[in-house]
C-alpha cells in the first residue's frame, strides 16, 4: 500500500508543481473529496464496486465536483484513481499528498503542547523559534495539557 500512497501522492504533487497550483486549495479540494469518501459509505462502496462501469463512477464524481465547485485537476485526480481501481487508497494518497507538498515548498508540521492558551504574539514567536532550528516553514496545531509546569512540548513531524 506504500508504494501506491507514495506512487500517486508524488504524481499529484508533481502536476501542482509544474502548473502551477495554488498548493493549499488543492489540498482542501483533495480533502474534501477524501472525506466526502470517509463519511460516506454509499460512495464507498459506488467507487469500490468491480461490477459499476467506471463511467458511472465518474459520473458521480462529475456531480461531486459541480456541486462542490472543485477544480478540474483534483477532478481528474480522482478520476484516474477511479480508472485504476485505487480509490480505496484516496485517504492515505490525500495524506501523502499533502505531507509531500509540505516537503517540496519548505514546511514542517509542528505539534505543540502548552499548559496555558499562547496568545498571537507568543505562537508567532515559538513558529519562528522551530522555524530556525528546523530551517522549515512552520505549520502548527496547538493543544493544551494543564499537567505541564511550564514551558512547550513541541514535536516537529518528518516527511
Amino acid at each position: 500500500m506504500a508504494t501506491v500512497t507514495n506512487t500517486y501522492a508524488r504524481a499529484f504533487a508533481d502536476v501542482v508543481m509544474a502548473n502551477r497550483l495554488d498548493a493549499a486549495r488543492t489540498l482542501a479540494e483533495a480533502q474534501q473529496v477524501a472525506g466526502l469518501a470517509r463519511d460516506s459509505k454509499a460512495l464507498r462502496e459506488v467507487w469500490e464496486a468491480p461490477s459499476i462501469p467506471a463511467e458511472q463512477k465518474r459520473a458521480v464524481l462529475d456531480s461531486i465536483v459541480q456541486k462542490a465547485g472543485l477544480s478540474r485537476p483534483v477532478r481528474n485526480f480522482v478520476a484516474v484513481l477511479i480508472d485504476k481501481r485505487r480509490t480505496r487508497f484516496l485517504s492515505d494518497i490525500v495524506t501523502q499528498f499533502g505531507q509531500e507538498l509540505n516537503q517540496r515548498l519548505g514546511f514542517a508540521e509542528a505539534a505543540i503542547t502548552t499548559a496555558r492558551e499562547l496568545n498571537a504574539d507568543e505562537r508567532v514567536e515559538l513558529e519562528g523559534d522551530l522555524a530556525r532550528v528546523t530551517g522549515k516553514n512552520i505549520r502548527a496545531k496547538y493543544a493544551q495539557d494543564r499537567t505541564i509546569l511550564g514551558g512547550a512540548i513541541a514535536r516537529v513531524l518528518s516527511s
